[in-house]
């Protein structure tokens, strides 16, 4: 059986101020009417059950998730005590999908992420989904890219492998990091890269085979918690898994060495909203390309982004280039190059005991 399996663990740091530790992107509505874990539940729906489905997420925000997403019980959730990075969280759900189906496919999701249009992202998932039970391949889904973007990883692709229902899988000839702009440009002309989306396809139990083969610290720890599922162990086990395992991406950890990953040929549009500036790609801008969301009024400005999430209305008068947002008691004012220095400034933050409060 295919089971999905959505992470929902980010804190969503550049989003500050309006995405916070106790409600992060993922509770919040920066694309549509519905926050992002809705949108992504609903992506799943008439594809994969209620019940197959599994939410990766902090422990503190279960009543959240809860609350954000009517659709999902306290079973569906998988709570971490601590986020310890996306090869444990899959290295989690697949052992609990092992425990209930040896057989199992996963289709992993991340809960921040703009998709386009849900019907082409199902097939493709039903397309990967019937490649992974096949054989033993791990399968990430590519996206075209539609610009020369730095922000994002891109896979490079090799020989074609196969095709089904129309689409088109290839082995991957290597990862590639965030380029500098000479490159985005490069990978963008020659067709041969696409987006490194991290949306995945492939059986539980080679994932977690490629784990044992690449990570086998991260491994024993998995099959030492194996034992304690369904029983009353199981959080003070999974308490100790977290503890005692280190903090890696499933692209560093396993994908970029493994020789058995495929990618996928997505045809959708994809964004991974992954800072303020998603918001001018996503949102309509008006006659000065200024994107806004809440009670905005904006004369002779040009270029901006600015969020209202209070009462209120914000006035911009003659500026250009800036990102302002205001929610609560914070208001944010930065010029749009500096926008990716958030973290950077939330890190300031967490050393001073005035500024805490606002993390």
């Amino acid at each position: 059986m295919i089971y999905g399996v959505i992470l929902a663990g980010g804190r969503g740091e550049r989003f500050w101020p309006l995405s916070r530790y106790e409600h992060p992107k993922q509770l919040l509505k920066l694309t549509s009417s519905k926050t992002m874990i809705e949108e992504t539940i609903d992506r799943l729906e008439g594809f994969i059950p209620g019940e197959r489905i599994m939410v990766v997420t902090g422990d503190h925000l279960k009543d959240k998730i809860l609350q954000a997403a009517g659709s999902l019980t306290e079973d569906n959730l998988l709570l971490e005590p601590e986020g310890k990075n996306t090869c444990l969280a899959i290295g989690l759900a697949a052992m609990h999908i092992m425990a209930r189906d040896p057989d199992g496919i996963m289709v992993i999701l991340s809960s921040d992420h703009m998709i386009k249009p849900r019907e082409r992202l199902v097939s493709l998932l039903k397309a990967g989904a019937e490649v992974a039970g096949e054989d033993n391949h791990l399968i990430t889904i590519g996206v075209v890219p539609t610009r020369a973007e730095t922000a994002y990883g891109y896979v490079e692709l090799d020989e074609q492998y196969t095709q089904k229902d129309g689409v088109n899988f290839f082995y991957v000839k290597k990862f590639k990091e965030k380029p500098n702009p000479t490159a985005a440009q490069e990978y963008y002309l020659d067709r041969r890269h696409l987006w490194n989306s991290g949306m995945f396809i492939w059986k539980a139990e080679v994932i977690l085979n490629a784990i044992q083969a690449h990570v086998p610290e991260i491994y024993k720890c998995l099959e030492e918690y194996k034992e304690s599922i369904g029983s009353d162990r199981e959080k003070t086990a999974r308490n100790k898994l977290y503890c005692d395992c280190s903090n890696i991406s499933i692209d560093f950890a396993v994908l970029e060495k493994a020789s058995n990953v495929l990618t996928m040929k997505g045809d959708i549009k994809w964004d991974d909203v992954g800072s303020w500036l998603a918001i001018e790609r996503i949102h309509e801008r008006d006659r000065n390309n200024n994107a806004s969301i809440g009670d905005i009024i904006l004369e002779d400005s040009y270029e901006n982004i600015v969020v209202n999430d209070a009462h209120g209305v914000i006035v911009g008068l003659g500026v250009s280039d800036l990102v302002i947002v205001r929610t609560g008691e914070i208001v944010m004012v930065a010029h749009k190059t500096r926008v990716g220095e958030i973290k950077n400034l939330l890190n300031n933050f967490a050393k001073d005991e005035n500024y805490e409060k606002y993390l």
